[in-house]
């Protein structure tokens, strides 16, 4: 038991080895749904913010966070779900992102997260442009979306025309 409250790093790092659920190769730091670590007197706050506000593994996240925490020593914890701002694909860390590729999973592709900032999404939201997809196993962009919807809802899935492997996408939120 810590004699003295553990600093804000220390907890995101705790946080760090905290594995999203659905996609366990990459932490909830990663993922970028923790989104502030801080002390209310001797309470430590985690603020999370899920990928979209009805995302089942959320209830999941916050009881991990507590598991995690709890079994390092904190005593006093409060976990706030924030809805605002929402969750944004551009919140996934660079390391997270190379980290899906290599699970399978094509990260979302930059610019393209609808924070209404970039031209591009603007351009293919109007039919000026296509979104193209890499296949994550063989490197082709000979691929096509077989559903809105993959594994997960934030996921779509697509197929690889050249080595015909399915996949998913990680959907820009």
């Amino acid at each position: 038991m810590p004699t003295t409250l553990p600093s804000v790093e220390t907890v995101r790092d705790w946080l760090g080895q905290v594995p999203d659920p659905e996609i366990p190769v990459i932490s909830i730091t990663e993922l970028g749904i923790v989104r502030e670590v801080s002390y209310d007197g001797d309470t430590l706050v985690i603020a999370v913010t899920p990928t979209y506000s009805g995302c089942p593994a959320t209830a999941v996240i916050e009881m991990e966070i507590e598991a995690h925490l709890r079994g390092k020593g904190v005593e006093k914890l409060r976990i706030d779900r924030r809805l605002s701002p929402p969750w944004t694909t551009d919140w996934i860390e660079p390391e997270a992102r190379e980290k899906l590729r290599a699970y399978g999973i094509v990260p979302p592709v930059d610019g393209t997260a609808s924070d209404g900032r970039t031209a591009a999404r603007a351009a293919r939201l109007a039919g000026g442009s296509n979104l193209v997809i890499e296949c994550p196993r063989c490197g082709s962009t000979n691929t096509e979306k077989v559903s809105q919807f993959g594994s997960t809802p934030c996921k779509a899935s697509y197929r690889c025309r050249d080595c015909l492997e399915p996949f998913d996408y990680f959907k820009c939120i």
